[in-house]
């Protein structure tokens, strides 16, 4: 049996949570796209692990796979599974062979590239979290990137070195006409990038942590074995069926699932494919926002409170988020693309005990009425929302409420989700209640089917 776990928004929804709880019964989960820009957190028993890399499963003691349609910064990866061991965690973390790999010279670029765009005045800086995400994906379309297999082999790994960075030295120095300071010239440095990143193969070697992800993942299945497919990010950032060019460099959205596992579709898509939903709406970085609450004083302080109780501040990136109402045109839009069979609705704690309650229906563009988000960035910015005021719920206890199930929630929640749940033609299998794994009401569990 297959699950794969989506991010129906802008990332942020609290996916990592439910991948946590769901991959409890999973032998294995797997990230199939992204990067170390792909923050998640994971409390249990009141402890707080914040993962950027590691699949949320590890805490759990499940097998995480990083598939070949990751990008992998192996300093972060060792990190993260040093800090989980001193812990007391065992993670137990394979990567793809054919996973590519994020080079010093990647990060550096990375920072590079979205400084001229602030600079040029034309607004279109994406505010990435400069982590190499993009210019190691950009390697990867033009046939010039470093993969994890080449970490294994020194001599190949030399021999893609000294290809890849002269190239890179050059449009640095030539095209950007910047001159490499101490600071940056080791990330351009073949003989020091080969000692690190050969040691680093060792180290993948040694502890047994690189598979054939297909071949793996395949066996694991016929085995019997339950599988978690994990996206990052979400939806509305996937570089094909996002609002353009505000995305990430690959695709969070389910089919991306098959293709960055090497599991075949129809594998994948025998399975459930869940959509993760935060009950509002948050935003790290640039890019439209038609329900962002910015406008006067009273919607700025409302964000404010939503933000300080959802604790709406970047994992990587520790900044604050944007806010704004549930937005059900972007929902259809992720229901139709990933073919939702369920979704979680998060955060429904959050909303709790505020004056007002709003969800955009739709949107007013140029005196027609959209029912779903626009395919050009341009278009979604003019779009004014249509808005229904719903009732408001007051605050309850999570605990309570996660042990007695969805019929202890407060009346109007279950109006909330329930009307959400009509909007999107979608059933709701699970509402965050609280942060912890066991603040989870859990109406369907995919693995019960």
């Amino acid at each position: 049996m297959t699950l794969t776990i989506v991010g129906s928004q802008l990332g942020d929804e609290g996916k990592g949570a439910l991948v946590d709880r769901w991959g409890g019964d999973a032998d294995v989960v797997v990230r199939y796209q992204g990067g170390d820009n792909a923050g998640h957190t994971v409390v249990e028993g009141g402890a707080e692990y914040k993962l950027s890399l590691v699949p949320s499963g590890a805490v759990r003691g499940t097998v995480g796979i990083l598939g070949n349609g990751c990008v992998v910064n192996p300093r972060t990866l060792f990190t993260e599974i040093d800090d989980l061991r001193e812990r007391g965690l065992d993670p137990d973390v394979r990567v793809a062979r054919r996973a590519h790999v994020i080079m010093p010279y990647h990060r550096v670029l990375d920072g590079i590239e979205e400084e001229i765009k602030a600079d040029d005045d034309a607004g279109d800086e994406v505010g990435t979290t400069g982590r190499g995400i993009g210019p190691t994906y950009e390697d990867k379309a033009g046939r010039r990137g470093i993969r994890v297999a080449d970490l294994l082999d020194p001599d190949a790994l030399r021999e893609k070195l000294e290809y890849a960075v002269p190239q890179k030295r050059a449009l640095v120095e030539d095209v950007y006409g910047l001159d490499l300071d101490d600071d940056r010239a080791e990330a351009f440095d073949v003989d020091a990038l080969h000692e690190e990143f050969a040691a680093i193969g060792e180290r993948l070697a040694d502890e047994g942590m690189t598979v054939n992800c297909s071949d793996y993942l395949h066996r694991r299945h016929e085995a019997g074995d339950a599988i978690v497919f994990e996206g990052a990010q979400g939806t509305h950032i996937d570089v094909d069926h996002g609002n353009y060019p505000f995305v990430t460099s690959s695709n969070p959205t389910a089919g991306a699932a098959a293709v960055g596992s090497g599991v075949g579709v129809t594998t994948v898509g025998d399975g459930d494919v869940v959509g993760i939903v935060k009950a509002y709406l948050s935003r790290v970085g640039e890019g439209p926002l038609p329900t962002e609450l910015d406008g006067d004083a009273d919607e700025e302080a409302l964000a404010d409170e939503i933000r300080e109780r959802g604790g709406e501040f970047g994992t990587v990136t520790g900044r604050p988020r944007r806010i704004g109402w549930l937005d059900l045109p972007m929902l259809r839009h992720s229901a139709r693309v990933s073919g939702f069979t369920g979704v979680a609705v998060n955060h429904v704690d959050v909303l709790a005990g505020l004056d007002e309650l709003k969800v955009c229906t739709g949107y007013e563009l140029d005196g027609e009425t959209l029912d779903t988000v626009p395919t050009t960035t341009d278009r979604w910015e003019r779009c004014e929302p249509i808005y229904e005021t719903l009732d408001t719920w007051e605050e309850f206890d999570s605990s309570a409420v996660a042990e007695a199930g969805y019929d202890a929630l407060p009346e109007a929640a279950r109006e909330y989700l329930e009307f959400l749940a009509d909007e999107i033609d979608t059933p709701v299998y699970a509402v965050g209640v609280g942060p912890d794994r066991e603040e989870t009401v859990e109406l369907t569990n995919p693995f019960d089917e």
